[in-house]
């Protein structure tokens, strides 16, 4: 077992994002927060009477524009769905996208997608259900079963994390990972974070280690609620506990990072983009593999780490750095070697290999890409305005799907 402390490793500027959420589904950025600001917290604190006529300028305005469709944490215990959703890939993923695995690169190149099935419509059952955490919290989660489950035997999970205030149901609209799950034969399950009233509805938030907002500051104990959250559907269904992997986003991003060093015993690979190493101790259990998308033109998060774009937020670690970290943790000898592909001229990879387990830890960076989720359309025209654009020429859904499919837990 290893462990690499993060102290020194903070960006010496503070950094401030903001994720704009109305009250439904939409999610327009991150609006991160730390317990280490004090009265700065985000929604909940926005410090002068200005800032916080500001914000609730800016959400009532988001909404107008944006907000549709139901509240994915509101309603019954249970409910579910057979019908296909409004958010198949096909209508959301990049047009633009370079050719795919079918290209045969030569080894000198990377296809990020190689081995995946384009999405397809989502005619497996979704349901939304709570249950209690071992903490006591009354948890919320939406659970996607493709219509394949029951064909074959034991099948992968998927753990999709939100970024900071949003919901499961934002992020299965803004991921994809439905049409995925139905085409390419995984179950995937969007956790809902923690929110700041009593009982811990509103703005959802993570508890990554130095963020996020209420989750971070009430130091919620999100692992365990992972932990449970896997026993509890691998009670109903076969899945196969060498392809339990970990997706998120932003806050969510820095959540699974969190669950990589401490729930190591369960996550076999994560695969985010926009975040950070939120803990200062990273100790696994087990080798776990990593794939870390992020946009260079990132103003939210940026990938250095220091003082982002927004009103509230807190001072973010670098991405390389929580790269490096996990490499050396995985106990990684070569590397990062750089590859590229022609097709896309704006990405560089980074790969460190000879890691323990046959685990491999990679870094891709997307040249003038923002915080947005890559290659799905952004929710609104304010959405654009909060986070910047998405970068129409790459999927990241699509590229995280691919990574974690080739790298289950292996002995050697």
């Amino acid at each position: 077992m290893k462990t690499h402390r993060m102290g020194e490793e903070v960006a010496p500027d503070s950094t401030r994002s903001t994720r704009y959420f109305c009250p439904r589904d939409i999610e327009f950025g991150t609006a991160q927060t730390s317990s280490m600001e004090s009265n700065t917290d985000f929604a909940w604190d926005l410090g002068s009477r200005p800032s916080r006529l500001r914000f609730v300028v800016a959400l009532i305005a988001t909404c107008l524009v944006a907000c549709s469709g139901h509240d994915g944490r509101s309603g019954l215990d249970s409910t579910s769905s057979t019908a296909p959703t409004p958010t198949d890939a096909a209508a959301t993923s990049s047009t633009e996208a370079p050719p795919t695995s079918g290209s045969n690169p030569t080894p000198s190149e990377v296809d990020p997608y190689v081995g995946v099935l384009p999405a397809a419509p989502t005619i497996g059952t979704t349901t939304d259900e709570w249950f209690a955490a071992p903490d006591g919290l009354r948890r919320h989660f939406r659970l996607y079963v493709p219509s394949s489950v029951g064909q074959v035997d034991a099948r992968p999970l998927l753990i999709a994390l939100h970024g900071g205030l949003g919901t499961s149901a934002q992020f299965a609209t803004n991921s994809g990972f439905d049409g995925l799950a139905e085409s390419n034969g995984f179950v995937v399950v969007y956790p809902d974070g923690i929110g700041a009233r009593p009982d811990g509805s509103g703005y959802q938030t993570w508890n990554g280690g130095y963020c996020c907002g209420p989750a971070a500051r009430l130091d919620v104990d999100d692992v365990s609620f992972v932990r449970a959250l896997i026993d509890l559907i691998e009670s109903r269904m076969e899945i196969d506990p060498d392809r339990v992997f970990a997706a998120g986003h932003s806050n969510g991003a820095i959540m699974a990072y969190r669950l990589a060093c401490e729930l190591s015993d369960r996550i076999v690979a994560i695969g985010i983009q926009a975040g950070s190493l939120g803990v200062d101790e990273c100790e696994i259990q087990a080798p776990v593999s990593v794939l870390h998308i992020h946009g260079t033109a990132d103003a939210n998060h940026p990938i250095d780490g220091g003082r982002g774009a927004g009103i509230a937020g807190v001072v973010f670690r670098s991405a390389r750095v929580a790269v490096r970290r996990l490499a050396e943790a995985d106990g990684c000898e070569s590397g990062p070697l750089l590859q590229s592909n022609p097709s896309w001229p704006d990405i560089e990879i980074r790969t460190w290999t000879g890691c323990e387990g046959v685990a491999e830890v990679r870094l891709i960076t997307v040249d003038g890409a923002s915080h947005a989720w890559m290659g799905h359309a952004a929710a609104s025209a304010m959405a654009t305005g909060f986070v910047g654009g998405p970068y129409p020429g790459f999927d990241s859904s699509r590229a995280i799907w691919s990574f974690l499919s080739l790298h289950p837990r292996r002995s050697d």
